[in-house]
């Protein structure tokens, strides 16, 4: 496994120190993580960025390729409403031979509120925040790039699409290839096939009746499922799988405004307008859009030419629904973020906690640093 250098120790302290100003409280988080939940959160597509461990008989687990899910396990397991954490320590993801480092550092900030808590001035502080540490590791080249989830959805609304295809298109918002794969399709009639047999059968029956039935047909084929999965999680997967077959194409207009929403990349202010003039409707997103320039007021100390707004940018995890952001150094490049972060409403509910407010950032502080990556 390829580890990343150090980071030296004053950079370090500068970058650690960024985030002291959130005044959270220091918390660890086990390495390993349920594999399962990883790949439900992220799509199979990431097993094979995953180091993927498992004891004889026992569930597949892995290495913890990032702490957000594993820091919001263990906040729903204290039973807090609310908590501020601040965590450093090594990730893992894995990577093509001779690329990237494979064990690298991340440091970063999460915070939980009770539901109803406003969002707005949380979210400012934690983009600031991750700004500041990214700053502080001495690069010269930074630039905040904005995006939003929620404000996707808010426009999908706008649009009055059929509602199983507004759901599916909601669910891929921050996945690009998904997302792009559902424009392609853009003014085709909807198949005549469901999916599938089985996937139809399942379709019309609740989640424990798919599951039993799952089992039962398992039991007739002498199947022994493997990989960790249980019935139900299956059932679900074939029965969005079956309800997306049949759920109608976008219309080629429909798919045209969805392709200028997503090719949006402006300075903030020119960014905001740009997604008022998509949605035909002088209110449709009014709520959203005054949302963003309460944001923005909040983040005055960042230059305005350091800032982007690409609404559609996303993360490769999807419990992303709302804020989303990155801080990108010109040196290297969108796909190798210094700091990236954004708000995860949904994700304590999804884990079985109760529904709550989250937004956090994570910065990795080789990258940071002015003599680290390049």
């Amino acid at each position: 496994m390829r580890v990343e250098p150090p980071v030296p120790a004053r950079a370090l302290a500068a970058i650690r120190g960024a985030l002291a100003a959130a005044g959270a409280a220091p918390v660890d988080a086990p390495i390993l993580q349920p594999l399962n939940l990883l790949l439900d959160l992220a799509g199979e597509a990431m097993r094979a960025r995953l180091f993927v461990v498992q004891a004889e008989g026992g569930a597949e687990a892995c290495l913890r390729p990032d702490f957000t899910v594993a820091v919001a396990r263990q906040h729903i397991e204290s039973g807090a409403a609310a908590g501020r954490y601040v965590y450093e320590g090594p990730a893992f993801r894995s990577a093509p031979e001779g690329e990237r480092p494979e064990e690298f550092v991340q440091l970063g900030v999460e915070l939980f509120a009770p539901l109803g808590t406003a969002t707005v001035q949380a979210d400012s502080e934690i983009a600031g925040l991750a700004w500041r540490a990214a700053v502080a590791g001495g690069r010269g080249d930074l630039t905040l790039w904005l995006g939003d989830v929620g404000l996707f959805a808010a426009f999908i609304e706008s649009l009055g699409l059929p509602d199983a295809l507004a759901a599916r298109l909601k669910r891929v918002a921050g996945r690009p290839r998904l997302l792009n794969a559902e424009l392609a399709r853009a003014g085709e009639a909807a198949p005549a096939a469901s999916g599938g047999q089985l996937a139809a059968m399942l379709s019309g029956l609740s989640e424990s009746q798919a599951a039993a039935m799952l089992e039962e047909v398992w039991a007739l084929a002498g199947v022994e499922p493997v990989g960790g999965r249980g019935p139900g999680e299956i059932a679900a997967r074939l029965v969005r799988r079956a309800d997306a077959a049949k759920a109608p194409a976008l219309t080629d207009g429909q798919a045209a405004a969805i392709r200028a929403f997503m090719a949006i990349s402006e300075a903030p202010s020119a960014g905001l307008s740009k997604v008022r003039a998509l949605t035909g409707k002088a209110n449709a997103l009014d709520a959203a859009l005054a949302d963003w320039e309460q944001r923005l007021s909040r983040l005055s100390e960042i230059p305005a030419a350091r800032m982007r707004f690409s609404p559609a940018l996303g993360h490769a995890f999807d419990y992303y629904d709302g804020l989303t952001f990155e801080v990108r150094s010109d040196a290297l490049g969108a796909d190798r973020p210094v700091a990236s972060g954004g708000r995860y409403d949904g994700l304590l509910s999804r884990l079985g906690g109760a529904e709550a407010r989250a937004v956090g950032c994570v910065v990795r502080p080789w990258r940071a640093f002015s003599g680290g990556e390049s």
